[in-house]
């Protein structure tokens, strides 16, 4: 029997209902900003269009309501729209309403603050709050606010697990439960240092209150966030893969205790390694630079298990569908890669196979020295969409239609369509991803309006190499853009369907292959919180030495011709 035919089915009171709608809404409909200034930019940067604003939006206001809806509003509405929902689900427990709706409109409110000052053109500081980049202080408060919101709803559902575990002291957490825990204890922690950052010293900077601020410490304040905000988006993802993709195939999964460790130890690896963002930051000592390369590396780990555990979950739903071997390989033919009825495996498998290559480009990244060669490249966006266009944006898109589906009783009617979809922006994403990346490797700058300069024929610094990568980068924008329409085309058809089912909640069945015994390491979040707050400590507390000692009045002075204070080579000569 095919695990579709197991269904368990969660009726919902319409207020959870209404909140699920509402969080999902929001950055969908906010969305369509996001698609429209990403396929400006390729226009922008290809030449097509030379000049600094179009449409009465400039350059770079353009890039940051790109980045800021499509990497932060997006993906923080969906992580809490689902871990709401995962909670409920595999708990059997119900959020506290007021609570929840409370976390909801801070969110909005945030996003609307901050909307406010990217449309006006008073915070076009990319997706960043990095100085010396100045926002209006609506934008920080704006972004404070969302985060704020965040923390209220995990609060909640940590509240929800300690009763729910108080009662089921010998029972395995859900792995969906424990994967939202541990991704929202990433959030929490690593959230903490940039409203600091946020709060104490851009906004009295933003409003006029201090002259400066301490530009190395906001950055690494900012990174300290910035690497594990990638986390927090991969794992709602990751939980899907471990709990819904293999069932979604026609198998299970192959092992329940290897997702569990994969999600604990992101918790120890995904924050302490901001600083292979800020390898040309003089005022952090090489050495720092190298432990926090080698911590990158480790991020590897759990990936490669992932790997392993749903490959071998699909290779055990290709048997079940009638695979009977013939080479290594062929099991991957039996998929239901375009089955209408199961077209959520459709955005997860493109997403997957986008997350190869994101991965292994990521690795390019973590090196010293090959860092130095494409940090300030167009390969940066290029590595970037394959992991974020890639696995979390079609995870997104894909769940929001499934959870939405559901929770208003409006089944698909374009299932064609929506199985195509993936596949579409799979394929544009590989076309733009791979321009961005091979013209980086020529040198062509990322966060540039090279129709200006480097990409107009008039210009003295016309660069006709770059005409065929951006080319490639314009050529696979479309084909984004393309199916990014028919997925809103999928989505106002269920909005405006007619209700012929009952509105509940519903996820794919998360079936085990092996019957494995609870491990209490594995079920419990105390030695893993440990381990995470010494290995931070450890890789962030000489970080914060040096920039108290190398920057600010009283530094040490450097040498112009070496981005290291003279000091060290002093020392080093004694």
């Amino acid at each position: 029997m095919y695990a579709k035919e197991i269904t368990m089915k969660f009726n919902i009171d319409k207020s959870f209902k209404r909140l699920l709608i509402t969080l999902l809404a929001v950055p969908l409909t906010l969305l369509t900003l996001g698609i429209y200034h990403g396929l400006m930019q390729t226009l922008y940067r290809s030449g097509m269009i030379s000049q600094r604003t179009f449409a009465a939006l400039d350059y770079y206001q353009g890039l940051t309501l790109h980045g800021v809806i499509n990497a932060i509003v997006l993906t923080s509405f969906f992580a809490v729209a689902f871990g709401h929902a995962c909670m409920v689900y595999y708990l059997k427990m119900k959020v506290r309403n007021n609570v929840a709706w409370l976390s909801a409109g801070l969110m909005i409110v945030g996003t609307l603050l901050a909307s406010w000052a990217m449309l006006s053109g008073n915070a076009s500081v990319l997706y960043t709050f990095y100085p010396p980049l100045k926002a209006h202080p609506a934008f920080y408060i704006g972004t404070a606010l969302l985060v704020v919101g965040t923390w209220v709803a995990y609060w909640d559902w940590v509240s929800m697990y300690i009763r729910w575990k108080r009662n089921n002291k010998t029972t395995k957490t859900p792995l969906p439960v424990l994967g939202t825990l541990v991704n929202f204890t990433i959030w929490m922690v690593c959230t903490l240092p940039a409203a600091y950052e946020l709060l104490v010293m851009l906004l009295p900077w933003s409003m006029g209150i201090t002259e400066s601020v301490n530009v190395p410490l906001a950055r690494t304040l900012f990174w300290f966030f910035g690497h594990a905000l990638v986390y927090f988006w991969l794992l709602p993802v990751y939980v899907i893969y471990y709990s819904m993709l293999p069932s979604l195939a026609g198998g299970k999964l192959y092992s329940d205790n290897a997702g569990r460790l994969v999600f604990f130890l992101f918790l120890i690896f995904s924050i302490p390694v901001g600083v292979h963002h800020q390898f040309g930051e003089p005022s952090i000592t090489r050495g720092m630079k190298l432990v926090q390369s080698i911590l990158t590396f480790g991020v590897a780990i759990p990936s490669f298990i992932t790997a392993f555990t749903i490959a071998a979950s699909l290779e055990y739903a290709s048997w079940r569908r009638g695979f009977r071997g013939g080479n290594y390989f062929g099991w991957m033919l039996r998929l239901p890669y375009f089955d209408k009825e199961r077209y959520l495996f459709a955005y997860l498998i493109t997403g997957l196979i986008l997350f190869i290559f994101g991965g292994l480009t990521g690795l390019v990244n973590a090196s010293y020295s090959l860092n130095s060669m494409v940090h300030n490249t167009a390969w940066l966006p290029g590595h970037f969409h394959m992991t974020v266009a890639g696995p979390v944006f079609l995870g997104i898109i894909g769940m929001s239609l499934y959870m939405l589906e559901r929770v208003t009783g409006r089944p698909i009617r374009l299932k064609r369509i929506a199985v195509v979809i993936p596949h579409l922006w799979m394929f544009g994403v590989l076309i733009f991803s791979l321009g961005l990346m091979a013209g980086g490797l020529r040198g062509e700058p990322r966060r540039t309006n090279m129709g200006l300069s480097y990409l107009n024929p008039e210009s003295p610094l016309f660069r006709p190499d770059w005409v065929l990568t951006t080319g490639m980068a314009v050529m696979g924008g479309l084909i984004m853009f393309a199916a990014a329409g028919l997925f809103f085309v999928v989505l106002i058809d269920i909005l405006t369907a007619k209700k012929t089912e009952e509105e509940h909640l519903e996820f794919p069945p998360y079936e085990v292959l092996h019957d494995e015994p609870r491990v209490g390491i594995l079920d419990s979040f105390r030695p893993w919180l440990v381990v995470m707050l010494f290995v931070i400590a450890m890789a962030y507390i000489p970080v914060f030495r040096d920039i108290d000692n190398l920057t600010g009045p009283g530094a040490k002075p450097y040498d112009p011709e070496n981005p290291n204070p003279l000091e060290l080579f002093e020392q080093r000569d004694e």
